[in-house]
């Protein structure tokens, strides 16, 4: 029968051990846990000091794609290089297209809210080219069709493309 009291101071010993291990783990948990956030602190900060350029860039090139497919100044960039309205049209849809498909990575490096309006931007000067050439006569001409076009700008109460360019600085002023 000697072996059952040893048997009761083995397990004594070992509850008593697990009780100090268990106290001084949640002695040191605070510890360990501030020093985890602060090490998580200071990554997110590198990690934010070496992506803001790249997000800057990002924006940058997002105001330059809207400003390039902006009607007003794609069909002053895009003037004579096209005799008729379905020319011109290919010319510009391809245009847009092409400029849309060189930033498509910028949406990395922006909101979520920031690509979607990109992309609506793409999307809505695409329909309103085909609708405008839908509108006109198939040998009208590529001025007529660029009129045609500006006329449309013109009389829309917001200009989508400055909407869109004040939606990106408002993005912007929250990134900072």
């Amino acid at each position: 029968m000697p072996t059952l009291p040893f048997l009761f101071d083995i397990l004594k010993y070992t509850i008593s051990g697990l009780g100090v291990v268990y106290i001084a783990f949640y002695l040191f948990k605070p510890y360990l846990d501030k020093s985890e956030s602060i090490q998580l602190l200071e990554l997110k900060r590198t990690i934010s000091n070496q992506t803001l350029p790249l997000r800057l860039q990002a924006y940058e090139r997002v105001v330059l794609f809207i400003e390039r497919v902006n009607p007003a100044s794609l069909l002053i960039r895009l003037n004579g290089s096209a005799d008729t309205a379905a020319e011109l049209q290919a010319i510009i849809v391809n245009e847009v297209r092409n400029e849309f498909q060189h930033n498509i990575t910028q949406q990395i490096y922006v909101s979520a809210r920031v690509w979607n309006v990109v992309k609506r931007v793409k999307d809505d000067t695409i329909n309103m080219i085909n609708n405008a050439v839908k509108a006109l006569p198939p040998d009208t001409s590529a001025l007529e069709l660029s009129k045609v076009i500006l006329v449309h700008l013109s009389k829309l109460e917001d200009n989508p493309y400055d909407v869109a360019l004040g939606l990106i600085r408002q993005d912007m002023e929250e990134l900072y």
